[in-house]
């Protein structure tokens, strides 16, 4: 544990405790409101006294939609679907289950804030992969990457800090560099329906060994709800079912019921409004920023104009905005992550603020 540091969104928002009325741009969640029918079926759900243990796997009704949409994606002769409790719950069996002591795990800088506390906390080795200036993968770099020690590389699209969504040439060769190396692939794909400028792809459409992670959380605003889903070869599979059923036991009941009522439940709107969000947001900044890429999810990562991306943000909070310095997520320090999952009024007055910061000399 003294291997996994906290402190750099503690200190964040230990800046930002006196706001009174903060421009908050930070959190990393929708802003809608769970859909009424889904609501509605997990009041149902406990009010009918299902409300205890489910099987480790998850509800069988809920499994089965899911089994069947997976086996229609990707046609695979073992791929293998259970219900975790969140996203990120899917992520520590997966790791838990699959790294030795030593083993190294390939990352890609920036990303996620979990990866690589999740491999250290499985006793592994993050060995992080460069994607700046563009956000893309370097499939020479990873190729580089690879060690005798390698067992696994994280893949995210869209991705969490960035917004970047990695093309199809990309993915595929991803897909195929893990496969010849052996090495295991996890694509976490939690933000999949947020896609903007392209068709999401995923590396499982090239590689039937590749472990998937996706859930309810952000496609359905169920974040407190812990619904995710991951699939994968059975052998994996069955391996990190062992281990929920002795550590999470299982998803929340009443939620997973919810969770088939979200299955059929049309998000086309929010995505659609998430998409006008984004556009309204670059067209307002990017005369004074440097943003890479913005093709999903629903994250900017600016280039700060001026000093480093610590200082500018601690310049934002006392303005009133709350964002996260980049190097919460990458080993450098030139870029911030905004979130316009808000109110368009509060990205207004975030854009005003952050039109004037950009204009101001260091």
């Amino acid at each position: 544990m003294h291997q996994i540091d906290s402190s750099g969104i503690r200190k964040v928002f230990d800046l930002a405790a006196g706001l009174v009325d903060p421009i908050d741009l930070s959190i990393g969640q929708p802003h809608f409101e769970v859909p009424e029918e889904v609501k509605k079926a997990a009041i149902l759900a406990i009010n009918q006294g299902k409300n205890g243990y489910t099987v480790t796997q998850g509800l069988a009704e809920l499994r089965n939609a899911l089994q069947e949409w997976v086996d229609q994606l990707y046609g695979h002769s073992d791929r293998q679907v259970f219900v975790t409790s969140g996203t990120s719950g899917g992520l520590v069996l997966a790791l838990s289950a699959l790294i030795n002591p030593g083993d190294e795990v390939i990352i890609f800088d920036p990303s996620f804030v979990m990866y690589k506390h999740l491999v250290n906390f499985s006793g592994g080795k993050p060995i992080m992969v460069d994607t700046y200036p563009d956000f893309r993968i370097d499939l020479k770099r990873v190729q580089n990457a690879l060690s005798d020690r390698t067992k696994c590389i994280i893949t995210n699209s869209p991705a969490n800090p960035t917004g970047a969504v990695t093309s199809v040439e990309e993915t595929q060769g991803l897909a195929k560099l893990a496969q010849d190396a052996g090495v295991a692939l996890i694509s976490d794909e939690v933000y999949r329906w947020f896609c903007y400028d392209q068709p999401f792809c995923s590396p499982a459409q090239w590689n039937e060994e590749s472990i998937v992670i996706d859930g309810f959380s952000k496609s359905w605003g169920m974040t407190g709800w812990r619904v995710g889903f991951v699939h994968g070869p059975s052998r994996i599979i069955q391996e990190m079912i062992k281990l929920q059923q002795f550590s999470f036991v299982c998803a929340p009941q009443p939620m997973q019921w919810a969770g088939v009522t979200a299955w059929q439940t049309d998000i086309s709107d929010y995505v659609q409004d998430y998409r006008r969000k984004r556009d309204m947001m670059v067209k307002a900044l990017e005369g004074d920023y440097d943003i890479p890429r913005h093709d999903g999810a629903f994250y900017l990562f600016p280039r700060v104009p001026w000093g480093d991306a610590s200082t500018f943000v601690q310049e934002a909070i006392a303005k009133d905005l709350l964002i996260i310095p980049g190097n919460i997520f990458s080993s450098r320090d030139s870029h911030f992550r905004l979130s316009y999952a808000t109110q368009d009024e509060t990205l207004q007055r975030g854009i005003e603020v952050l039109q004037n910061l950009a204009r101001k000399s260091s």
